[in-house]
């Protein structure tokens, strides 16, 4: 399934920002800190395990439940 990588960049997100817009960069930099480049995943994007293994630990370290 091609995009779940960019799905769950994009409700990483949307739940560390509530919405607003002004707060999304901040938190795409906070991700390429931590090694994932939102910038070079779309919908169309094929799914590494690797990434989805090193979203799933950012969102548990920030206490975000999928």
């Amino acid at each position: 399934m091609a995009g779940k990588i960019y799905g769950m960049i994009q409700a990483l997100i949307e739940r560390r920002t509530n919405g607003n817009a002004k707060l999304a960069p901040v938190e795409k930099i906070k991700l390429i800190m931590k090694g994932v480049d939102p910038e070079i995943y779309n919908s169309e994007s094929a799914d590494d395990p690797i990434i989805i293994n090193r979203l799933q630990n950012i969102a548990r370290s920030l206490k975000i439940e999928w």
